[in-house]
């Protein structure tokens, strides 16, 4: 995932505006007012919402930039109480740090991945409990959404010209077209396509449990290889 210069901009200029106000802070006799303290809020802010954008609310600096800015009188700040403001600060240099570096895809990709193996865990425990159908179901959502984050790794579109998402086979044609894989994967991914269909649709006679069970491995191997 290549950033946009936007977002590096972005982070430059938040990481500029809290060396002001730290400067501005270490001097202050007294607490911020007026301009001062609207440039804080906005500094806040424009960090917070960049955090939900890069990272996501449930990620780690969200919490650490939540905890810092849930401290007790955030906006009195003074020489002697700007601690709280520091680290709100080493967090947008922490940022600066995984846009300099390239990090934000991986830790993105991490994430997407394991997601997609809690699913498979999720599919593989209903297939030892009995539950074929459940299972199918779930797995092939699992290889839908994978095709889908191949996709705009790749910068292949997802949707149709009218906006709607495209399905399994559409995307699977598309990546295979892009020599994202090779056209035996293809057809492969279209033979577990097929069973995840007929699950959706009730067709539960027209496979079986070991052919489940085939389809979990294959997403699996496939997960690994192109989402890991």
């Amino acid at each position: 995932m290549k950033l946009s210069n936007t977002v590096k901009k972005e982070i430059n200029a938040l990481i500029e505006i809290g060396d002001t106000i730290l400067q501005k802070a270490s001097r202050a006799d007294s607490s911020f007012e007026s301009s001062d303290l609207a440039e804080v809020s906005s500094w806040v802010t424009r960090l917070g919402q960049l955090l939900r954008k890069l990272y996501g609310e449930n990620s780690q600096h969200y919490a650490n930039f939540d905890r810092a800015i849930s401290t007790e009188g955030f906006y009195i700040i003074h020489s002697s109480w700007y601690g709280h403001i520091s680290q709100v600060q080493g967090i947008a240099l922490a940022v600066k740090h995984d846009v300099e570096n390239d990090l934000i895809g991986s830790i993105k990709g991490l994430l997407q991945a394991e997601i997609f193996a809690n699913f498979l865990e999720i599919g593989e425990h209903l297939l030892s409990e009995g539950y074929k159908d459940a299972a199918a179901v779930t797995i092939g959502a699992v290889l839908e959404d994978g095709l889908r984050e191949l996709c705009k790794k790749n910068n292949i579109a997802i949707t149709k010209p009218n906006g709607s998402p495209l399905t399994i086979e559409p995307l699977n044609a598309e990546l295979a077209k892009n020599e994202v894989y090779s056209k035996l994967t293809q057809k492969q991914i279209t033979s577990w396509a097929h069973i995840r269909n007929k699950a959706a649709h009730g067709q539960y006679n027209e496979y079986d449990k070991s052919q489940v069970e085939m389809m979990l491995l294959f997403v699996q191997g496939f997960a690994e290889q192109h989402l890991a």
